[in-house]
């Protein structure tokens, strides 16, 4: 940001603890660095609070953290992370996501040039994502308490009145549809971690998904029941949450869901299962039989949903469980993720 770097001297090329002591220093951090890239009229009052005007009953209200390692990665950052997972949190419970919290935890020593490119990288997503910063926090720890960058986020959305999701609302006899190919952004994380030489671009999926979601929901209306994010234990962990909470069985098709090349070079060389690695910008929807057609026709329009395919159906006699259906011809239970196959992905 030329505005943040300009006001800084040759002897602030990095974040000090000056700059969390609540004086000058952090007064010219948050207005140069945040209310330059942020500005909005609730932000700008610099009040402990944002105050709000929300005329809705219904509203959608999601909070996360974010610790990704590295902060830099193919495809995006963390500051991007943070927006896109926020606005897809709010976006899947059916609501349009509106405003943002940000809290910023910062090690002493960080690069003020990066912190710039990961302020920048937020205002680009979020006005892509049409919401806005209304609120936020800043501290500054000392060297080893935390890892370069940690950000806390909160959004708030208004939820639709013709719609209602939920993971507990899946029904036997509909469809499931993935919005993109699944691992993408674990398959991203652990390249930016090792060099694996894998050929062809290898990139984080990271975007907000509110668009298409919305133009989903305009189309499909309640024959659509539930919408989910499959971050952290990839597809196969999001399908066993829905199935528990729904208390059904889903039925996957492991040929019918898009994974691309890259990714599976990936997976194969490390020894993971694509069906469990990270996505930051896919949806898995269910939907009555009715809607895929159309559904399918609306994803492919849009810059992520290109790959989009129906991966499998909800049934009611397989006992709770996911299972799927092997390239080979046969059957496997698809169980929750145990452990942890990639930490800090997110």
């Amino acid at each position: 940001m030329r505005s943040l770097m300009a006001v800084m001297s040759i002897d602030e090329e990095r974040i000090t603890l000056a700059h969390g002591h609540g004086g000058l220093a952090s007064h010219r951090l948050i207005r140069e660095a945040f209310l330059s890239a942020f500005s909005t009229p609730e932000l700008e009052r610099l009040d402990d609070a944002a105050v709000l005007r929300l005329p809705y009953d219904r509203i959608s209200f999601s909070t996360d953290s974010f610790v990704v390692q590295p902060i830099f990665f193919p495809g995006g950052d963390i500051g991007k992370l943070a927006i896109a997972g926020t606005v897809n949190d709010v976006a899947v419970m059916g609501a349009r996501p509106l405003v943002i919290s940000v809290a910023f935890i910062i090690e002493e020593g960080f690069l003020i040039s990066d912190l710039a490119k990961i302020i920048r990288s937020m205002a680009d997503e979020c006005r892509r994502a049409k919401v806005r910063i209304v609120t936020g926090d800043t501290k500054v720890v000392p060297r080893g308490a935390a890892d370069g960058i940690f950000i806390n986020t909160t959004g708030i959305g208004a939820r639709r009145k013709d719609v209602e999701l939920s993971g507990s609302f899946a029904k036997p006899g509909q469809s499931v549809i993935l919005t993109g190919p699944a691992g993408d952004h674990g398959a991203a994380i652990v390249c930016a971690r090792n060099d694996l030489g894998i050929q062809g671009d290898v990139l984080s999926d990271c975007r907000s998904m509110a668009d298409l979601i919305e133009q989903l929901l305009d189309a499909l209306g309640n024959r659509v029941s539930v919408m989910r994010d499959p971050t952290r234990g990839g597809v196969a962990t999001a399908l066993n949450e829905i199935a528990r909470a729904s208390r059904v069985g889903i039925e996957i098709d492991e040929t019918s869901v898009p994974i691309r090349p890259s990714t599976l070079a990936v997976s194969e060389i490390l020894g993971f299962d694509p069906l469990y690695l990270a996505n930051e910008g896919a949806i898995l929807i269910f939907l009555d039989n009715s809607g895929v057609d159309k559904a399918l026709e609306i994803c492919h329009s849009h810059p992520g949903g290109q790959m989009a395919a129906k991966i499998g159906e909800v049934k009611e006699d397989l006992g709770g469980k996911v299972i799927l259906k092997t390239a080979a011809g046969g059957r496997r239970i698809m169980d929750m993720l145990s452990g942890e196959m990639l930490p800090r992905i997110c």
